[in-house]
C-alpha cells in the first residue's frame, strides 16, 4: 500500500498569492502567504502520517507526499550561476522535502528570507518559524520520495531582481534553453536528462531514499487522435534516463506512475490538453475510450516487468 497525503504542495501554494491555481486568493500578500500555506501543508502532512503510524501501521503501508518544484541547471559555468541553480532547488523542492527528510527549512532559504524580511523593515520573517516540537513532528514523515518530474530550467544569478515571491527570495532568474523541444501543447520543454539529474540529486541530498516517480507525462492537443509517436518518444527517452538512475547511479527507484491513464480534466487547460494513454471522446455521451499507440507501447514495456537495462 502506497499513500500520498498531499499532491504537489509547491503547486498548491501557487493558489495563494498568485492567480496561477485555485483559489487565487490573497494576491496582495505575494511572498508572504505562500510561506504560511506551505507551513500549514507540512503540518497537515505530518499529522496524517503520524495518525497512520498510530492507528494503521499494521497495514504496512508507505506514506509520502508528491514533491514538485524547479530543478535548475546553471546557465554558465560561473560560480554565481551554479549557486543560483542550487538556490532554485532549495527554495522549491527543498522548501518541502528538507523539513520532511532532514528537518526544518533549508538553512540557506531560512537565512535569505530572514535577511530580506529585515531589509523590508518587518518585525518577523515572512518565512514562519517552526517550534522544535514541530520540526520533530514533521521530520521523518516520508517512507519514500514521491517525485513529480516533467521538465527542468536554466538558472542565472539575479540578486536584486524585481521578481516577487520565491524566486526573488532565492535571487534566481529561471528560463529555458531555446534548443529544448516543446511538447505539442506548449506547456513545458521536453528534457529527458532532467529525470536523471533530479533523481540523482534526491539520492545525494536525502541519503538515497526509495523513490517513486508519481507523475510524468506528455500532453497533446488530440488532433492525431490515437496516433501519438511523440508521446512514445517521450516515454522511451524519459524511462531511458530513469534506467540510468537505477543501473548507473545506483538510485533506489521503486516505481513510475504515468500521467495519465486516460485523457482528463486539467486544472489550467480543461479538456484541451490530452495527457492520456487512452483517448476519451468527450463529445460522445458514453465518453468512448480508445487506446492510443502509446498505450500499446506502454503495455509491451510493462510486460517486461521491470525497467530494463541494455
Amino acid at each position: 500500500k502506497w499513500w500520498i497525503t498531499i499532491n504537489e504542495p509547491g503547486a498548491v501554494v501557487q493558489g495563494y498569492g498568485s492567480d496561477l491555481f485555485a483559489p487565487a486568493a490573497y494576491l496582495d500578500l505575494t511572498g508572504t502567504v505562500e510561506y504560511q500555506v506551505g507551513r500549514n501543508l507540512l503540518l497537515a502532512h505530518a499529522g496524517a502520517y503520524r495518525l497512520y503510524q498510530k492507528n494503521y501501521s499494521h497495514q504496512n503501508g508507505k506514506l509520502s507526499m508528491t514533491f514538485y518544484g524547479l530543478f535548475c541547471i546553471p546557465k554558465t559555468d560561473s560560480l554565481e550561476d551554479k549557486k543560483a541553480a542550487e538556490r532554485c532547488y532549495q527554495h522549491t523542492f527543498g522548501w518541502f522535502s528538507h523539513p520532511v527528510f532532514i528537518g526544518d527549512y533549508p538553512p540557506e532559504m531560512r537565512k535569505r528570507v530572514d535577511e530580506l524580511s529585515r531589509r523590508e523593515n518587518r518585525n518577523t520573517s515572512r518565512l514562519p518559524y517552526f517550534t522544535q516540537d514541530e520540526i520533530n513532528h514533521i521530520k521523518g514523515t516520508a517512507d519514500y520520495y514521491g517525485l513529480s518530474q516533467y521538465t527542468i530550467f536554466v538558472a542565472t544569478d539575479a540578486e536584486g531582481d524585481s521578481e516577487t515571491g520565491q524566486l526573488k527570495d532565492a535571487g534566481v532568474h529561471s528560463t529555458t534553453d531555446p534548443s529544448w523541444p516543446e511538447e505539442s501543447f506548449d506547456l513545458y520543454k521536453v528534457v529527458p536528462q532532467g529525470m536523471r539529474l533530479n533523481v540523482k540529486k534526491i539520492c545525494e541530498e536525502y541519503g538515497n531514499p526509495e523513490i517513486i516517480v508519481t507523475e510524468n507525462g506528455y500532453s497533446e492537443d488530440g488532433s492525431n487522435f490515437t496516433d501519438d509517436p511523440l508521446r512514445i518518444n517521450f516515454l522511451e527517452t524519459y524511462l531511458g534516463e530513469l534506467r540510468e538512475s537505477i543501473y548507473t547511479d545506483g538510485c533506489n527507484v521503486k516505481g513510475y506512475v504515468h500521467w495519465a491513464l486516460i485523457d482528463n480534466f486539467e486544472w489550467r487547460n480543461g479538456y484541451s490538453a490530452k495527457f492520456g494513454l487512452v483517448s476519451v471522446d468527450f463529445n460522445n455521451p458514453n465518453r468512448t475510450r480508445t487506446m492510443k499507440k502509446s498505450a500499446y507501447w506502454m503495455k509491451s514495456y510493462i510486460q517486461l516487468q521491470t525497467i530494463y537495462y541494455q
